[in-house]
């Protein structure tokens, strides 16, 4: 008899996170042993259950599934990362391929295919999203440098260039230069602008 496949379940929704773990319950050969409603309590439950999959939502609070799935790749790397969201987003898939997920796929996917990237991961392929995928290469690297989005995500919440050069540590000059590169290089109007682009495109 083959062994069970042992899995964590972080998403931050109580009612997606028990329908997914009751789905992937039905399934013989895996089962949900940790279920965690934060990105920081991810590392210590895998620890704790000695989990081989780590099932992640992106959008979470205390750390997103990205910087868990960065986290668990360093500190347990035997440990299979599937990335698991909402957002279907281009820079979202290559953000979360540079920190180390095996594979990457949207919420309304089958349930039996959620069932069977689990069990690829561990066999060492990728699963990837192929319309995400193609999507991905068609946008292209993310051309903001990690400065630039760092002020463009200090200036969503409308901070003056004054309000950002104090928080960030920098001059206002340099506060304006970033947010002019970071506007020319989206092609948009304003900062407003380039703060939607990036983030529908997964580069904040």
């Amino acid at each position: 008899m083959s062994r069970t496949i042992k899995v964590l379940l972080a998403e931050d929704q109580s009612m997606v996170r028990e329908a997914l773990a009751a789905l992937l319950g039905l399934e013989a050969d895996i089962e949900v042993v940790a279920q965690v409603a934060r990105g920081d309590e991810v590392l210590e439950a895998a620890r704790e259950h000695e989990v081989d999959v780590a099932l992640l939502d992106i959008e979470m609070p205390g750390a997103t599934g990205i910087e868990a799935a960065a986290r668990l790749h360093e500190e347990l790397p035997a440990v299979k990362l599937v990335i698991l969201t909402t957002f279907g987003r281009p820079g979202y898939l290559r953000s979360a391929m540079e920190s180390g997920a095996d594979a990457f796929l949207v919420k309304d996917a089958p349930a039996a295919q959620l069932a069977e990237a689990i069990r690829k991961v561990l066999t060492g392929e990728r699963v990837i999203d192929p319309t995400l995928a193609a999507a991905a290469l068609a946008d292209g690297a993310n051309p903001l440098t990690d400065r630039e989005r760092e002020v463009l995500r200090a200036a969503a919440d409308g901070s003056t260039n004054a309000e950002l050069a104090a928080t960030l540590h920098l001059s206002q000059g340099t506060v304006r230069n970033y947010l002019s590169t970071a506007i020319q290089k989206l092609a948009v109007r304003n900062r407003a602008e380039a703060v939607r682009v990036a983030r529908e495109k997964g580069w904040l």
